[in-house]
């Protein structure tokens, strides 16, 4: 606390003020009271041989420290045709990144690095998007164009990926509404981030080039549930062709985000469908709280266009806050800079994301343009770290501060010094605007971070070294007589069976319902009985065993017809599942040893009831017949498993109990 006023409480008031409120508590009319709006960018790889515009091999990944070459690039802004600067370029070179990539000659050639033109678009991956743009109901275009859009991180080592569109104006059936598509493209996808520190950034190129489609909404997403149903909805249509990557990375969202007064905010990079009511929720009342910020900053400062920040050296004698980072930034001699920020009084603690406030929004940035990692500053509102009161009275003291002024201290090294400074001044100058046009970054708590400006709308041009490609009307019609049945059509006849309803997200997300259907039609199998043989037991299994990598989901409709053709009873099957899921190559008769299945005949059976009845007796006392059933079930259940159905067991002891 500095002078009787407390961050804390000033956080917390400001928290209610934005109006915010847990995900949970959250209704519908809240998100259409604050012009909650967001949009969907969803990204999937494609399942083919070869990248897009090379011959390299597609889906093969190496082992982070596994490489051939490493090249080492920077950025360097060039004047565009009319004589501009790209406002991201330029965030990229005062960076000063050292942009690093680690090759494998096994997934990389001369085209990735940009020393070679591009080969002619992989005719298997465009199909493919031909097909799901189809699926999406989108209209197919005459003929694809390859542009380039700026990449401008160093990801892509020619700084732009080269992408065409392949249709446009579709549309997505949610539960309640249908939500426009705008426009699927085909496009090359970028390199792994191994990752971010200071001004070493570095790549594997092993992904580079591989085939993706991005599936582009209207912003008509008017709550965040809506958001996640629709990237859930394009998710699950890719994976009906059976024709895209799965696992970690294969799917990637980018979600927009806007409301009232705010303007658009990209989170990019968002690893999981479930996250994405969080984020966009978070991001919406960070946007309120920026445009609370504004309007008080603009009543405090006559003339916005001249506030300037005012800055000193600082003596590291003169700091004596006990903070772990500020002792290392000590002992590294770096500088240790004092920020006057006039105004700002109250809004450093500002609330803008649970855990978060506006003095974030400038640490954010001072580690993405800056390099200077984090944490990187202590300021006079300090949140969590009981700072020294005694430094920021030297601090205003020697700044001249006044009483509605804010202060912080940060440190670097001497090169990153003028950058640093730089850096608070935009940010904080962009306050009086409200909401910056930004990129950010997710994070698993729901939150997200500033990632880079968000580049304009003329980043997209011709490709020069592609030329057309003409796609027809025969070629649309070949490929729209194959469509596998849409996601709408795969929920009605999952409810048309009555399969639970919390086993639809796995059997979707898997691509199981030509597997379930082939055993249902063609082993004449009860449907509720084979979903959740998926859905409960083998994702049960999943969590808790080992896979085989010979193991696929048609040796589960290879067991259902064994167990169907040996004339054994359904349940036997889950039985067998956790080691044919272990085990694919085994035999399925080894499999029956394996779990010591025996033959039993019904008649063989009998005999066994009434000697367990006379032994539940004996040993309870009682003769309950509701206990007894149970009990004795329990000690034939391996018996009878396979050989009779375990409803028809029951039967048989409760008539013998009867009998009796």
């Amino acid at each position: 606390m500095l002078d009787d006023f407390d961050p804390a409480d000033n956080y917390l008031k400001s928290k209610e003020r934005v109006g915010y409120v847990d995900l949970k508590d959250a209704a519908p009319s809240l998100y259409e009271s604050i012009g909650f709006k967001s949009g969907l960018e969803v990204h999937q790889q494609l399942k083919t041989e070869k990248k897009l515009f090379c011959h390299c091999p597609a889906g093969i990944y190496q082992k982070n420290g596994e490489y051939d070459a490493e090249v080492v690039r920077h950025m360097r802004p060039t004047l565009s045709e009319l004589g501009e600067y790209d406002g991201t370029a330029l965030m990229e070179f005062r960076t000063r990144k050292n942009i690093i990539y680690h090759i494998k000659y096994e997934t990389a050639c001369t085209y990735d690095v940009d020393d070679t033109p591009p080969f002619k678009l992989d005719r298997q991956a465009l199909e493919i998007a031909i097909e799901i743009a189809l699926l999406s109901k989108l209209n197919i275009v005459g003929e694809l164009h390859i542009t380039r859009k700026q990449y401008l991180d160093g990801s892509i080592p020619t700084g732009f990926q080269r992408t065409g569109i392949v249709g446009i104006e579709g549309e997505l059936p949610l539960r309640n509404k249908k939500v426009r598509l705008l426009q699927l493209s085909i496009e090359e996808d970028s390199c792994r981030e191994l990752f971010d520190r200071g001004h070493d950034r570095m790549y594997v190129t092993d992904r580079l080039g591989m085939p993706l489609i991005e599936t582009v909404t209207y912003p008509e997403l008017l709550t965040p549930w809506e958001a996640a149903e629709a990237a859930q909805y394009i998710r699950f249509l890719a994976r009906s062709t059976g024709k895209v990557q799965v696992g970690i990375g294969a799917a990637r969202e980018d979600v927009n985000v806007s409301v009232t007064g705010g303007t658009r905010v990209e989170i990019k990079g968002v690893a999981h469908i479930s996250w994405i009511p969080e984020l966009t929720h978070n991001e919406a009342f960070r946007q309120v709280a920026l445009l609370q910020i504004k309007a008080d900053l603009n009543e405090r400062v006559n003339d916005p266009a001249s506030w300037k920040l005012s800055s000193c050296e600082l003596d590291s004698d003169h700091v004596q806050t006990k903070f772990q980072a500020l002792k290392e930034a000590k002992m590294d001699r770096r500088k240790l800079i004092g920020v006057n920020l006039p105004g700002f009084k109250g809004l450093l603690s500002y609330f803008t994301q649970p855990g978060q406030c506006f003095a974030d929004e400038l640490s954010g940035r001072l580690k993405v343009i800056a390099c200077i990692e984090k944490p990187n500053l202590i300021h006079s509102e300090q949140l969590g770290i009981e700072i020294n009161p005694q430094d920021f009275r030297y601090l205003r003291s020697k700044l001249n501060s006044g009483p509605d002024d804010a202060q912080l201290i940060f440190w670097c090294p001497k090169e990153d010094l003028k950058t640093g400074l730089e850096t608070i001044q935009e940010r904080c100058q962009l306050a009086f605007e409200g909401v910056p046009n930004e990129t950010r970054k997710s994070l698993d708590n729901g939150t997200n971070i500033f990632e880079r400006v968000l580049p304009g709308p003329d980043r997209m041009y011709p490709d020069t070294d592609s030329a057309p490609i003409a796609i027809q009307a025969e070629q649309i019609e070949r490929i729209g007589q194959n469509l596998p049945p849409e996601v709408h059509e795969q929920l009605a006849q999952l409810k048309e069976w009555k399969a639970p309803e919390d086993t639809y997200f796995y059997i979707l997300r898997n691509n199981l319902m030509p597997t379930v259907r082939r055993i249902v039609d063609e082993c004449g199998y009860n449907p509720v009985y084979v979903t959740t043989t998926f859905g409960h037991t083998l994702k049960n299994i999943e969590g808790r065993l080992t896979p085989s990598a010979d193991f696929s989901y048609n040796k589960v409709y290879g067991l259902f017809k064994y167990v169907k053709d040996s004339k054994l009873c359904e349940e036997i099957v889950r039985e067998m599942l956790p080691t044919v899921y272990e085990h694919p190559k085994i035999l399925f008769d080894s499999v029956l040893s394996s779990i010591e299945f025996k033959r039993n005949s019904v008649d063989r059976l009998i005999p066994y009831i009434k000697t367990l009845r006379e032994k539940f007796r004996e040993i309870n006392g009682s003769s309950d017949p509701e206990a007894s059933t149970r009990w004795i079930m329990g000690q034939l259940r391996r018996r009878a498993l396979g050989n009779i159905p375990l409803k028809d067991l029951r039967a048989m002891i409760e008539k013998e109990t009867v009998n009796d």
